[in-house]
């Protein structure tokens, strides 16, 4: 989970359980660069063929190493990867809260015990697996995104934010989550940007 999540939209309203998995992963694609001024139906459609593909894949194993680090609130971050190596950095101090964040809202039935911790690594873990595979295509074929014609043959064009919503529906379904991580994220935004909050 990147910063660029972190700083969703919309997370004033005090309950943010009211707004549902697909209109978190509509704001996630709304605010990401490139989405400016783009129709909100469109990117409603993107977010459910995004959220269909993550929630249909396979389970993906990983391999990445993972280190585990204590800055991430201040980075706004929960876990992240990076290909070279391949490496899910996980961030204690952000996961500490979410756990805390979790209990204080009465969420605790959405994400039990320890759930956060393995959904972070799973959503990774789908991360990796578009990195390196041909399912980076396959999530281009579902958006149906085309970006050039040339009579019967089309270009299925890249939509940013997608592979992210695909990775939160995966962590969601593989870890049995009753709620996806989107909300939780928005949560530890709130949080984080609360006034008087301590640094």
């Amino acid at each position: 989970m990147t910063a660029a999540e972190l700083a969703l939209g919309g997370e004033a309203s005090t309950d943010l359980a009211a707004v549902d998995d697909i209109e978190w992963a509509v704001r996630l694609l709304a605010a990401t660069p490139t989405h400016e001024g783009r129709d909100r139906e469109l990117l409603r459609q993107w977010a459910r063929r995004a959220d269909e593909f993550g929630s249909r894949l396979a389970p993906v194993a990983s391999t990445a190493r993972v280190v585990e680090r204590d800055d991430g609130l201040e980075r706004m971050l929960l876990a992240r990867y990076t290909s070279r190596p391949p490496t899910v950095e996980l961030y204690t101090d952000t996961l500490a809260l979410a756990e805390e964040l979790v209990d204080a809202r009465g969420w605790r039935a959405w994400y039990p015990t320890g759930s956060v911790r393995a959904a972070a690594l799973a959503h990774e873990a789908v991360h990796a697996h578009l990195h390196h595979g041909p399912a980076k295509a396959a999530l281009k074929q579902a958006l149906d995104h085309t970006v050039l014609r040339l009579g019967r043959r089309r270009m299925a064009g890249h939509v940013a934010g997608a592979e992210e919503v695909a990775a939160h529906a995966y962590a969601r379904t593989v870890c049995g989550l009753g709620r996806g991580p989107l909300l939780l994220t928005a949560a530890l935004r709130a949080e984080l940007t609360r006034p008087g909050r301590e640094k």
